[in-house]
């Protein structure tokens, strides 16, 4: 790798995981009806400003780490999906060195002590408790901007319980009395929420939905614009797609993924063709996180997404260390020749379409970073410059290509087969693959397909597990690119796929005992 004048120094991290308190108690909890009425009135940058923070919670560096301790993990929403990613079956990454998400790999965060554990729940946690400090100061008001900030908060909680839901629990179809994650909302006091139980999945989608509906309602003809990092209609219908295809209500999740639709245009085939998925101005994406060079993720350096995932950067884990993040080459080998996703990652030759012909300082790109086989560079290096060594690229929580496939999912499962072979060679052959024709003669023939596609589509982006889950499918890791010690094959439903009620929760939420967690589960071997 020809890279010169760099340096680094990595922090160490002890796994040692000390108790601690989730921030996720609403300050001014107690605010009376006349005093809400007055903060709106008098003070309305105050609100605006919890709605901000609520943006903000899902790109945050230092949830976990302290004045002892930097996780060079710990950035907010995009490292949950980088866990999620690890623990499923589409991205081999170094067992060793710098790979600050091995324990997912390996599946030894299962344990609830973990920092991987504890980063994850804090994550969606606080994001919550920021969503429920605005539903409070919100409440009652018929102002139109409020009744749209009330929307959005309600929206945002709905996320967070719908990933919540989908890491501590088993997916809702047959799982619906199981236990899942405490419900926290703007109107429990302090005592409640202290001796707070686990609701049962069924009592946390019921939440979801309730959330959801009432959010659609008061986002209706909102259109968040270039501000992406704000919940709008379109991504109120598209996270109740998510839902309802969880739920396997499937007419209803492909008319809300319909709606969303609406939102959106997928990117070009001659967009896709680049390294690109680095920033909210692509009409594409209908919610992100929107990430600023004086973002403290950024001013870090080398704590951020790109860092550990972008194979395109001048400062990051990938490019300094040699710890990229690989497409399995099983998913590799399955996809055509003729789409474009193929050349989102570098051949077993050592070549991609994206990069060939690009050069940082003279030098192919692939030679001056030593991109391997199947190294990824699907993901744009900042302002498209590659070798840039700002990492402020913005990440993706809703692309509405996610949309397209969840209604031809929906609208395959629902009977309506012609229909979503129709939905789904619209949109591959248009974006994607020119050359591609649906084979699938049954309803879960497609449905299989189109997971294919969501491997394909939304590869690197925290789906992968989500759908093994949701889809009850095994984990194949043996003869791939996986390293030896960790070619594990699972189990549809093996009990380490989830993770475990943290230590932090169990230690402030007396509501839970031991025998409310999750079985623990050994760490599988191969």
């Amino acid at each position: 790798m020809k890279m010169t004048n760099k340096y680094l120094m990595f922090a160490s991290a002890a796994l040692l995981l000390a108790s601690c308190d989730l921030d996720k108690f609403p300050e001014g909890q107690y605010v009376s009806g006349e005093q809400k009425e007055d903060i709106i009135a008098e003070r309305p940058n105050l609100i605006t400003a919890e709605v901000n923070a609520m943006a903000a919670k899902l790109n945050v560096f230092g949830t976990i780490s302290d004045d002892a301790t930097t996780y060079h993990n710990d950035y907010g929403v995009a490292a949950v999906s980088q866990f999620l990613e690890q623990g499923g079956q589409d991205m081999p990454c170094s067992t060793s060195g710098y790979n600050w998400f091995g324990t997912a790999q390996n599946y030894s965060d299962r344990l609830y002590t973990s920092v991987g554990d504890e980063l994850i729940w804090k994550t969606f946690y606080n994001h919550l408790k920021a969503a429920n400090n605005v539903l409070t100061l919100t409440d009652g008001s018929e102002d139109e901007s409020m009744k749209r900030y009330r929307g959005q908060a309600l929206a945002a909680r709905a996320y967070d319980y719908l990933n919540l839901a989908q890491i501590y629990q088993f997916t809702y179809a047959g799982h619906e009395n199981e236990l899942c994650v405490p419900i926290v909302t703007e109107t429990m006091t302090e005592e409640e929420m202290q001796t707070n139980p686990r609701a049962t999945v069924q009592q946390v989608y019921d939440q979801i939905m309730s959330d959801l509906n009432q959010a659609i309602e008061l986002l209706a003809g909102f259109d968040n614009g270039s501000n992406k990092d704000q919940i709008d209609e379109a991504v109120a219908y598209g996270l109740r797609a998510r839902a309802n295809l969880l739920m396997q209500k499937w007419a209803e999740a492909a008319s809300d993924a319909e709606k969303a639709i609406a939102g959106g245009t997928p990117q070009s085939l001659a967009e896709v063709s680049k390294p690109t998925f680095n920033s909210a101005t692509a009409n594409s994406w209908l919610w992100g996180v929107l990430i600023t060079p004086d973002n403290d993720v950024v001013t870090t350096g080398i704590i951020n997404w790109p860092s550990h995932l972008c194979s395109l950067t001048g400062n990051g884990y990938t490019t300094l260390t040699g710890t990229f993040r690989y497409v399995s080459s099983a998913l590799y080998d399955q996809i055509p020749d003729t789409d474009i996703r193929k050349q989102w990652f570098i051949s077993p030759e050592g070549t991609s379409t994206l990069v060939d012909n690009e050069t940082v300082d003279g030098t192919p790109v692939i030679d001056y970073f030593g991109l391997a086989p199947y190294t990824n560079v699907k993901f744009g290096a900042y302002q498209d410059v590659m070798g840039n060594t700002t990492n402020s690229q913005d990440w993706p929580l809703m692309r509405v290509e996610e949309m397209y496939l969840i209604k031809a999912e929906g609208e395959a499962m629902s009977g309506n087969l012609t229909t979503a072979k129709q939905t789904l060679e619209d949109f591959v052959k248009t974006y994607r693959n020119p050359s591609y024709t649906c084979t699938a003669t049954s309803a879960q023939a497609m449905q299989d397909e189109i997971w294919l596609q969501r491997r394909m589509e939304l590869w690197g982006e925290g789906f992968s597990l989500f759908d093994i889950l949701r889809l009850k499918k095994p984990i194949i890791r043996k003869n791939t690119n996986y390293e030896a010690i960790v070619q594990y094959n699972l189990e549809p439903e093996s009990q380490i796929m989830i993770y475990r009620i943290p230590q932090c929760e169990m230690e402030t939420n007396k509501g839970i005992a031991e025998s409310d967690n999750n079985p623990a589960a050994p760490q599988p071997t191969v």
